[in-house]
């Protein structure tokens, strides 16, 4: 039987997160350059959401767009995706080398240098997240956890069953 990783779409998480860190994320999000693609996404989606153009929305100051999307009933998984990486990479990367670090991984301040890396082994991933949780606060450590789920479930899937992606502010 597979495993059912819907509980893992990043629009799934997004909703999930605190008001508080869905701003950061989202504040994030509005000023990486390389989100354009998503950005327009979401301008869009604010626009039909709001009942305004969509020009109106891209004009707006990024202030304005960052409340707008944390108050949205719903995001793409892509606006998500994207928003959800920003986070990780400005706010986290501490602890995504920690977590890479555990697991014998290569990489480079936190991001994979070997995009032929091979899936960690059960062991390896179990030891790593409690490597992880004892270091970071639980909520960090769920959201990065489901995040990486969301992005590669074949890589990642088993992190799904750990204890320590079960953290409060997920269960939310």
């Amino acid at each position: 039987m597979t495993q059912d990783y819907s509980g893992f779409r990043p629009s799934r998480i997004w909703k999930r997160l605190p008001a508080g860190r869905r701003a950061e994320a989202a504040e994030l999000f509005w000023s990486d350059e390389a989100s354009a693609e998503q950005q327009v996404e979401a301008c869009a989606a604010i626009a039909t959401h709001m009942k305004f153009r969509a020009k109106t929305v891209l004009g707006l100051p990024r202030e304005k767009k960052t409340q707008y999307l944390v108050r949205m009933p719903a995001v793409s998984d892509a606006v998500a995706a994207r928003a959800l990486v920003n986070y990780h990479l400005e706010r986290q990367r501490p602890m995504m080398a920690a977590f890479l670090d555990a697991l014998g991984v290569d990489h480079d301040n936190g991001l994979i240098n070997d995009e032929t890396a091979v899936k960690p082994e059960s062991d390896k991933l179990q030891s790593a997240a409690s490597a992880i949780a004892e270091q970071y606060p639980a909520e960090d450590v769920a959201l990065y956890l489901s995040t990486l789920v969301s992005q590669d479930p074949d890589t990642w899937g088993e992190l799904a069953q750990l204890p320590q992606i079960t953290a409060p502010a997920q269960t939310a």
